[in-house]
């Protein structure tokens, strides 16, 4: 039998073999001997590779005017140590960035351009700590956005109360880079203007945050120790938190208000008709407006009515009343009802759509809410029908307890895969009221350093009755 040699084999079925490989195996490869190293640079591999781990195209490398085995060796010099992560996020922010240009050029406008590995190395020698490997690839494709409203990590609005999360660029988060008992190495993320609210990335184990999460603070306004702050976590990285948060923006399932994006999560299950009236909710968590000691936890949701463009004229009608029905944890049920919704007594018309936000307030993490609207008919007044909400649940994100609170207390300081509430069977409580989602205006750049916890006084929902 004769001997089968490399450099005898035909070109086409090894380079169908070499295309199976990585870009470091491709490289290994590419020193065996000449005939690989020839056929290890061959363009349509790197093309793929270029694809894959830099989300290049055809008309970046005529630009770089470069091959791309020379394309991919140039984004890897710089991004290299990214290369795990570098396609999540990149292509998390070219489809943000295509929604916001359609949707909320504003927002766009507001975003900065990459920073470099110098200015990135010089934050982690000024903080003293190493920056998490996601966050400083992503910093690298934008640093942030500038300090204006609206911010790029969603708003919410109820009556008089206003929030929009603006993502800090590099040297901002720096500055509010946290140093003190119960925020220990943590740094900011987003702030928000008007409640001085901001998101933390923990880069260090300690008071019982784990690395790299994303949270709320929440100062514990039951205990003296002042670095008792809970926390209500928002992702397990920053990678989680931000891909989780585009993928939101992008599905639709946060709906654009006023050229901003508000940060209400719509179940697709969420829908009842009634004849020709549609019932559709929403829900959102308010953690600047929340407390884990005491248990008070504010929800506001977001209702929208349509009646069907193909309904007669003569279903139109207008709404009289709400009723309430509000289960709590411990399946006890609490009725509320009242005239209108939000002071008002909308009118439906085929094809007329209606929507309102309201809020509520619980004394544990979750509850859920369903009941139903009066009407009477516009052509008939004595025709009274009631239409349904179907129900929806509100649920609060997962939370710690800070370690110099469990230590003393011996309760576990974080939750378990079963999702259990750290001390969760508080007593009971809840509430409706109505309040239309008109807000915004100006504020001032305030203090990373701290928590304001004016965000946190007055700002209980009353129960309506």
């Amino acid at each position: 039998m004769a001997e089968l040699r490399l450099n005898e084999l035909p070109t086409d079925p090894l380079l169908h073999v070499l295309s199976y490989l990585s870009y470091r195996e491709l490289l290994c490869c590419g020193l065996v001997c000449r005939r690989l190293n020839e056929l290890c640079k061959h363009n349509p591999l790197w093309r793929t590779l270029c694809v894959k781990h830099w989300l290049l195209t055809d008309a970046d490398r005529q630009q770089s005017t470069l091959s791309w085995y020379s394309l991919f060796q140039q984004y890897h010099s710089d991004l290299g140590r990214y290369i795990h992560v570098y396609a999540t996020l990149k292509r998390a922010w070219i489809q943000l960035k295509n929604f916001l240009q359609e949707k909320c050029p504003k927002i766009i406008s507001s975003l900065k351009d990459g920073t470099s590995e110098s200015e990135l190395n010089v934050v982690e020698a000024l903080i003293g700590c190493k920056l998490p490997e996601d966050y400083r690839c992503s910093y690298r494709i934008h640093n942030g956005q500038r300090l204006v409203i609206p911010g790029l990590m969603g708003s919410m609005s109820l009556s008089n109360h206003y929030r929009s999360e603006v993502l800090l660029d590099i040297e901002t988060g720096g500055g509010g880079f946290q140093r003190r008992a119960g925020l220990k190495r943590c740094l900011p993320i987003t702030y928000c203007f008007h409640t001085g609210l901001s998101q933390y990335l923990a880069l260090e184990t300690s008071e019982g945050r784990q690395r790299n999460e994303t949270f709320y603070p929440c100062p514990d306004q039951t205990a003296r120790e002042p670095s008792a702050i809970d926390m209500f976590i928002t992702g397990s990285s920053f990678m989680d938190w931000f891909t989780s948060y585009v993928n939101n923006v992008v599905s639709g399932d946060f709906p654009i208000i006023k050229d901003q994006i508000f940060r209400y999560i719509h179940d697709q299950g969420c829908v009842e008709t009634t004849d020709d009236i549609t019932v559709s909710v929403s829900t959102s968590f308010l953690p600047e407006l929340s407390s884990v000691h005491p248990p008070h936890f504010f929800f506001t949701y977001r209702i929208r009515m349509e009646m069907s463009s193909s309904a007669s004229s003569r279903a139109s009608c207008q709404l009289d009343s709400r009723y309430w029905k509000i289960t709590k944890s411990d399946g006890t049920v609490e009725e509320v009802q009242g005239p209108g919704v939000v002071g008002e007594f909308p009118i439906m018309t085929p094809g007329k759509v209606h929507e309102y936000a309201s809020c509520t307030t619980f004394s544990t993490p979750s509850e859920y809410m369903e009941g139903h609207y009066t009407f009477h008919r516009l052509a008939n007044k004595d025709e009274v029908f009631q239409v349904a909400i179907p129900r929806f649940h509100m649920v609060c994100p997962p939370y710690r307890q800070p370690a110099v609170r469990t230590q003393k207390s011996g309760l576990a300081p974080h939750l378990d895969d079963d999702n259990d509430f750290c001390d969760g069977n508080s007593e009971n409580g809840g509430g409706d009221d109505d309040d239309d989602d008109d807000g915004g205006g100006g504020g001032n750049y305030g203090d990373l350093h701290g928590i304001n916890m004016a965000a946190l006084e007055g700002a209980w929902c009353p129960r309506h009755i």
